[in-house]
């Protein structure tokens, strides 16, 4: 089976001051299908920066990215957009949710920027609902909703279209141990059912519930290892 993703030699670095300073040094990674991962290290490792790539949100790095076997490093802004589009879903710590919108409408949006017809966004709204046990808060604004029912949504949100890849930056960082276990329980399902996982996080305890912990430090990879004992 080919790596969904495979990174060769990645670098990003800026100038300051005639000066360069690299964020990512040498990146070289490959993640199966089907593989929960977890990025740690410590703060300005270049975890978030190595996930915004992944991502295709950053397109300011060199070497090769290779996702399903298209060459990112290749790929024109478009075409980026349109992979990523298509294949990745993204949970965020700050919950990124729209303030002025229902759950209903923050689920539907990202179905609508697919242009996936009304009746079938009805429906697969209903459908991501029932399966996340939130029919009764449809209605509700974020604002109404504690943070980890909005993080709730927020994993609804990226799940909806189904991708084949979920990237979660620090997904508990804003909520407690309970409902911070709540979610990495569904996240363990999802990838369970098939869903390639990558998450950042500083938390010993969440990185259990992966396959495999990737240490950053300074922008290198400095070790790989096995999760020692999956939770749940």
């Amino acid at each position: 089976m080919e790596p969904l993703i495979q990174m060769r030699n990645l670098e990003k670095a800026f100038e300051a001051g005639g000066s360069k300073f690299f964020v990512l040094r040498r990146i070289t990674l490959d993640i199966q299908p089907g593989e929960f991962v977890t990025f740690m290290g410590p703060s300005g490792a270049g975890k978030s920066t190595l996930l915004s790539i992944i991502g295709m949100l950053d397109s300011a790095w060199s070497g090769e990215y290779y996702f399903l076997e298209q060459p990112v490093h290749k790929l024109n802004v478009k075409k980026r957009n349109e992979l990523h589009k298509a294949n990745i879903g993204f949970v965020f710590q700050s919950y990124h949710l729209i303030d002025n919108l229902t759950v209903f409408e923050n689920l539907e949006i990202p179905l609508s920027y697919k242009n996936v017809p009304h009746k079938e966004r009805v429906s697969l709204v209903c459908d991501i609902l029932d399966r996340f046990n939130i029919v009764g808060k449809k209605d509700l604004f974020p604002n109404q909703l504690s943070g980890g029912q909005q993080q709730l949504v927020g994993v609804a949100r990226a799940v909806i279209q189904n991708p084949k890849l979920i990237l979660a930056d620090e997904p508990t960082g804003n909520l407690h141990s309970a409902q911070g276990d709540e979610i990495m329980q569904l996240f363990k399902r999802l990838n369970d059912a098939g869903t390639t996982i990558i998450q950042v996080t500083h938390s010993e305890r969440n990185a259990m519930y992966g396959h495999r912990i990737i240490q950053l430090n300074d922008g290198w990879v400095v070790s790989e290892e096995k999760a020692a004992a999956r939770v749940g």
